[in-house]
């Protein structure tokens, strides 16, 4: 049995308290099959008993994380022979260890590594008991800065649609004093570019409005970076495909996050979006926090 033959495989894991049972009731109100909890060797009985009973489930979400104890060591090796098998893609949920104490002190739960330790020592534990998994997977997200809405939301966006596009492209401006987004897969620096803040007259603007964008595009080297960089973009998502990764982030930075990464993520966004299979959405992160 192939798994391509059925449909695609999510595997949900991260980090306790990073999002895993909001994003499994995200991917169920999208369609899609939901397990939780699921010990990792039950994986291949679990989709060859859907190909055996003749019940297909054309997209199956599996939620596997440290709650299975010593069985979820065999995660890679299960992982690795899926991804022979078929369309199987790894989804991480990670967020800061400050916002993950404060979720589990929210709902007055122990850490299931912690032990006799406090919460920090199982973030840790399990920090380190994760980290190869966490290099293994296709879409990492990041959860520190989302409420449970925000972050229905953007599962929704990442996992929407997927039959109509190749690969799906997230173009995100940032501000690097409010520090780097941890889900990049590519980062652009466009500190190099004059900053409209120390113009009076485009200062209140924002990237989106003409007058900014028109000043920041119009600088030397803007274009030519621009250009040069959605080609590099191109490139990469070419071997992504090949290597059926399907979502990818663009980080676009500046200094706060308003004015040059914000019209550079714009125009970066409209070059990939004439590429054949690829789907383009821009998300400010920052916009408006100043």
């Amino acid at each position: 049995m192939s798994t391509s033959d059925e449909g695609q495989v999510l595997i949900v894991t991260g980090m306790s308290g990073a999002g895993r049972s909001t994003v499994a009731n995200a991917l169920e109100d999208l369609g899609w099959y939901v397990v939780d909890n699921l010990p990792p060797q039950m994986l291949r009985p679990l989709l060859d008993f859907s190909s055996a009973s003749g019940t297909s489930f054309p997209r199956v979400a599996v939620v596997i994380d440290v709650r299975g104890g010593t069985l979820f060591a065999e995660l890679p090796d299960v992982l690795q022979e899926l991804r022979r098998r078929g369309d199987t893609r790894l989804v991480f949920l990670d967020a800061s260890d400050e916002v993950l104490v404060r979720r589990f002190e929210a709902v007055r739960r122990p850490h299931p590594l912690q032990g006799e330790g406090t919460l920090v020592d199982g973030i840790h534990a399990e920090r380190e008991r994760l980290r190869m998994v966490r290099e293994s997977a296709d879409v990492l997200i990041d959860t520190t800065n989302f409420n449970i809405h925000q972050l229905a939301n953007a599962v929704s966006d990442t996992f929407r649609d997927e039959d109509s596009s190749k690969h799906d492209v997230t173009v995100m401006s940032f501000g690097f004093k409010y520090g780097l987004p941890t889900d990049a897969d590519f980062v652009a620096d466009m500190r190099f570019l004059p900053n409209p803040f120390w113009n009076e007259e485009l200062r209140p603007f924002t990237g989106k409005d003409a007058a900014v964008s028109d000043y920041v595009l119009s600088q030397p080297g803007a274009s030519e970076f621009i250009e040069s960089y959605a080609a590099a973009v191109r490139a990469a998502i070419d071997g992504y495909q090949r290597e059926n990764k399907r979502h990818s982030v663009i980080a676009v930075g500046c200094t706060g996050g308003k004015h040059r990464s914000v019209a550079t993520s714009i125009e970066l966004a409209k070059r990939l979006a004439e590429v054949p299979g690829i789907a383009v959405r821009v998300k400010h992160r920052d916009l408006g926090r100043e």
